[in-house]
Formats: structure tokens, C-alpha cells, sequence
């Protein structure tokens, strides 16, 4: 049995089918406060094995007010992450404190024993969970889902688009979407772009291109429309209502480029509010590798200025 796929220190696949995942420190949950929150995981869908962590703010005084909800995406590929990873439970944990926000972050099922669409569509479930719950889940008793944001990185940014055409196209979804906020984004196209085909580019662009053929449906390429987001059929009236977007990119990612061009995209699409943002001198993910560096802070108060305004 060999190996016919490798992220060395995260994922090996085998020529038999079966996977090995080697995840770093994982963070336990405390229904106590810690560091100004307070976390606990929850079920979203049994039988699909989809669950998630919510993270609570620990706001002095009687709890009267109402609070926004993130929803987050993890990263990895389609193929690693996990929302107990210690980077993403304290970048998380951090932000419900900073934003004064209810953050939802979702784990669902992983590439490639369950191709894409699948992590979308879990993704979708994780809303109409949050649906169903609001009324019943004491950690979302302050819930407002009129004010509801979605988030997520590299992978996980690319969710975010997905549901978010999903959420927009189903009247009956109760969640008023208001927001992304796409950091550090994965997408592809077949076609090469000029960071791709450039010197020393290579061994970026076969992880990249592996994480790809592991995450989309055999017999399709990277103009999946979950690769291509020019490819997905999106109607002029459904991109004018498309909620306000920030797309957060890191001066040292390889991915930037895409980032970039899905900004441009949009707003050659006429969304009416896109901005794009960088943080210089940082690589991808920055955020899940160094969770309480100054350029994650400033990560995190950027965001939380972005749901004050929308």
C-alpha cells in the first residue's frame, strides 16, 4: 500500500482509499469563562457526523442585548481542519470577546472520502441548525439572526461564497445575511495565472492542485464552480442583492492573487459593497498559526468594525 497524496505533517492518502490525518494540538472547551468567553460543541446533524463549537462572550450585566452571529468555515483544503484545532479556537474565542458576537464555527465532513458538494451543503445545514435552535439553546438565547455574518478561511473563505448563493436563493432560510468575510481565500481555474506559471512557483501549485483533485467530483477539473467562481451561474439581479463582502489577503500568500481576482470579480459584478484588504509581510492563514500576534488582533478589529457597519 503506498502513498498517492501527501501534505506532509497533515494528510497522507493511500493507493487502498483510506486516509491518515495528523492533527496538532486540539483545544477542549470550557463552559466557564476563559479568557473572556466561554465554548461548548454541539451537534448540528447526527447521521452526517456535522457538528460545531460556539463560542460566548462574556458581556458583564444582565444578558439583555442581542448579539450578532458569525458563522465560520474552517480551512485545510476541503480535506484537513478542524474547529478544535488550538490556532482556530483561540483566534475564535478572541473575536466573540473583541466583536461582542456569537461565533458558530462548523466542522463538516472532510475530502476526499465525501467530495465537494458536500462540505457545502453541510455548511447550509449548520444555518437552518441555527434556525431551529435559536429557540431552544440557552448559548443562543441572545442570538439575533437578523444579523448574521459568515466567515472562514482559505477552504473555508470559499464556503462562504457557496452558502452564501444557497442562503440567498432559499426564501424560507430565517437568517438575515448581512456580511462575509473571506480571508485568505482557495480558489482555482485551469487556467494558469501569472503567480502560478511563474519561477518557483511549482511546488505551490501541485499542493494546491492536489488538494483540488482530492476535493472535487471525479471527472471534473478546476473549472468546478466550486473551484472557477466564474464558472457558477449567477443571475444580475441575484449578484446585486449579494451581501457586503471584505476579502482579507496576506502579502506573502500564494493564493493572494486569487483573492484578488474574486474581489475584482465581484465588483465587476456590481456588488454593490466589496473591499479588499491586505496585511503586509504576512503568509496564509497567519491568523490559525499565530492567533494572538498583533496582526491577528488587527485582523480580528478590522472584522468587528466590518459587522458594526453592515
Amino acid at each position: 500500500m503506498s502513498i498517492v497524496a501527501e501534505a506532509p505533517n497533515y494528510l497522507q492518502v493511500f493507493s487502498d482509499g483510506s486516509v491518515k490525518r495528523f492533527a496538532p494540538e486540539v483545544a477542549p472547551t470550557s463552559e466557564e469563562p476563559s479568557g473572556g468567553y466561554k465554548s461548548k460543541d454541539v451537534i448540528i446533524d447526527t447521521p452526517k457526523a456535522i457538528t460545531g463549537r460556539i463560542f460566548l462572550p462574556d458581556i458583564p450585566g444582565p444578558c439583555t442585548s442581542s448579539l450578532p452571529v458569525l458563522v465560520y468555515f474552517h480551512g485545510g483544503g476541503f480535506c484537513i481542519g478542524s474547529t478544535t484545532w488550538l490556532g482556530y479556537h483561540h483566534f475564535l474565542g478572541d473575536f466573540a470577546v473583541v466583536s461582542h458576537s456569537i461565533v458558530l464555527s462548523v466542522d463538516y465532513r472532510l475530502a476526499p472520502e465525501h467530495f465537494l458538494p458536500i462540505a457545502y451543503d453541510d455548511c447550509y445545514s449548520s444555518l437552518e441548525w441555527l434556525c431551529s435552535q435559536v429557540s431552544n439553546e440557552p448559548w443562543l438565547k441572545q442570538a439575533d439572526i437578523s444579523r448574521v455574518f459568515f466567515s472562514g478561511d482559505s477552504a473555508g473563505g470559499n464556503i462562504v461564497h457557496q452558502v452564501a448563493i444557497k442562503a440567498m436563493r432559499k426564501e424560507t432560510l430565517r437568517v438575515k445575511v448581512k456580511g462575509l468575510l473571506l480571508i485568505h481565500t482557495f480558489f482555482g481555474s485551469e487556467e494558469r495565472t501569472e503567480k502560478e506559471r511563474a519561477d518557483g512557483a511549482t511546488g505551490y501549485v501541485a499542493m494546491n492542485d492536489m488538494f483540488w483533485k482530492l476535493s472535487i467530483p471525479d471527472g471534473s477539473n478546476r473549472d468546478y464552480f466550486g473551484c472557477n467562481f466564474e464558472r457558477q451561474e449567477v443571475s444580475e439581479a441575484e449578484w446585486r442583492e449579494f451581501p457586503a463582502v471584505t476579502v482579507y489577503v496576506a502579502g506573502l500568500d500564494f493564493l493572494k492573487e486569487r483573492g484578488v481576482m474574486y474581489a475584482e470579480f465581484l465588483q465587476r459584478k456590481e456588488v454593490k459593497r466589496v473591499k479588499l484588504v491586505e496585511t503586509e509581510n504576512k503568509s496564509h492563514v497567519f491568523h490559525v498559526f499565530h492567533p494572538k500576534s498583533e496582526a491577528t488582533c488587527s485582523l480580528q478589529r478590522q472584522m468587528s468594525e466590518f459587522m458594526k457597519n453592515n
